[in-house]
């Protein structure tokens, strides 16, 4: 089969598969998002009953390979009576391991507002929750948007991971095809020219947002 014909028949499916990809590393990168701010704030707050579990929750998502996350999820759970469509935990091991390292880049960021920002702020009479609200977390962003759009871009090529539990996605389509082609170069260097064209479409979003960030800082 002529490459050409080879990738015209293969596109379909590859490029649904790679909406899905899409779909998944959006929706996990939400998730994340919802699990590594309050871990984020939690870590920074004086309280140790709140400051050790989510201490621990970060240190054992990043100390451990997101692999075996899925493997714990989706297969170790049902033996406890607990189980999950591949859908599900798929997003949800993504989302529990982003959730990680967002909580780093939100911390740092939040800590990297001068302190002096939050004494002007408490002397206006702001409490501490408005002041992390309505002045930190707005600098913080600017800090923090490029950290968080490397973990939106490692999510996209972390879905690829997902099918091995047969959640169908760009590698699990980019599978299907070859196995009843028996191409496999081609279609895994156009699988990797999807991953990347996603990745520049993000990484150009990325730079867009830092620019529009700095012009609203610099006002």
């Amino acid at each position: 089969m002529a490459l050409f014909e080879l990738l015209k028949e293969a596109a379909p499916l590859m490029l649904t598969g790679a909406g899905y990809t899409l779909v998944f590393a959006l929706a996990s990168m939400a998730g994340g998002l919802l699990l590594g701010f309050p871990a984020a704030v939690a870590r920074i707050l004086p309280w140790k009953v709140l400051a050790w579990p989510a201490a621990l929750y970060v240190s054992v998502m990043r100390g451990t390979p997101l692999l075996v996350q899925m493997f714990v999820i989706y297969y170790g759970l049902p033996s406890v009576g607990i189980e999950f469509t591949p859908v599900t935990a798929g997003i949800l091991a993504l989302s529990l391991n982003a959730g990680a390292y967002l909580s780093e880049s939100l911390r740092g960021a939040i800590l990297s507002v001068a302190q002096g920002q939050w004494w002007a702020s408490y002397s206006l009479g702001l409490g501490y929750w408005r002041t992390l609200y309505h002045v930190v977390l707005p600098q913080a962003l600017r800090v923090a948007v490029p950290s968080m759009s490397n973990t939106l871009i490692s999510l996209i090529k972390d879905t690829s991971l997902v099918s091995v539990i047969t959640m169908t996605e760009l590698m699990l389509t980019t599978k299907e095809v070859i196995a009843t082609t028996f191409q496999p170069l081609p279609l895994y260097l156009a699988a990797a020219a999807i991953y990347w064209a996603m990745s520049l479409a993000f990484e150009t979003l990325q730079r867009r947002a830092e620019r529009h960030l700095n012009r609203a800082h610099a006002r």
